[in-house]
């Protein structure tokens, strides 16, 4: 019984401790009351990237509702992937790319202009000439890791939004 009690308050100490210093679980943000509804405009709104965002707003309770004039506009305007050229090979193939994963979108609040704001994920990637099959499911994979980390982005400069 006395075992009982040291861990139940050792454990309040520690969730008290851990409440007090602002820990939040990773991927969860403050977004503003003021954008707890929006409505969310894409090029393509079937595209991977929108399911991600929206995804992403829903599990921080953001409602997302469409064709609504009255509301926040979250509209992602284009996604680009670019790569550049790290290192070579003796022979004078590419050894090693950068990928650049840029995301430009606008937030448009009501009787205010268009914010417009940008998210670049940088990421190395070794090519091996060799091994063309599996190279491609990882360039395939690698995308998707950074189309997430872009969506987590865009929430989070959500909550950074200023409201007046």
């Amino acid at each position: 019984m006395l075992i009982k009690r040291f861990v139940f308050a050792v454990m309040a100490l520690v969730i008290m401790t851990s409440a007090g210093c602002g820990f939040k679980l990773q991927g969860s943000y403050s977004i503003p009351s003021q954008l707890s509804h929006l409505s969310l405009d894409s090029q393509d709104q079937y595209s991977e990237l929108t399911r991600l965002v929206s995804e992403r707003l829903r599990l921080n309770s953001v409602t997302i509702e469409h064709n609504n004039s009255k509301l926040p506009v979250l509209n992602l305007l284009n996604d680009s992937l670019q790569r550049a050229t790290l290192s070579l090979y003796p022979t004078g193939n590419v050894a090693e790319y950068e990928l650049i994963y840029q995301v430009k979108f606008t937030v448009t609040l009501p009787k205010q202009e268009a914010q417009p704001f940008s998210v670049e994920i940088r990421r190395d990637y070794l090519d091996d000439p060799r091994t063309a099959l599996a190279k491609s499911r990882e360039m395939e994979l690698l995308l998707h890791e950074m189309r997430i980390q872009a969506a987590d982005a865009i929430v989070q400069k959500l909550a950074s939004i200023e409201i007046n």
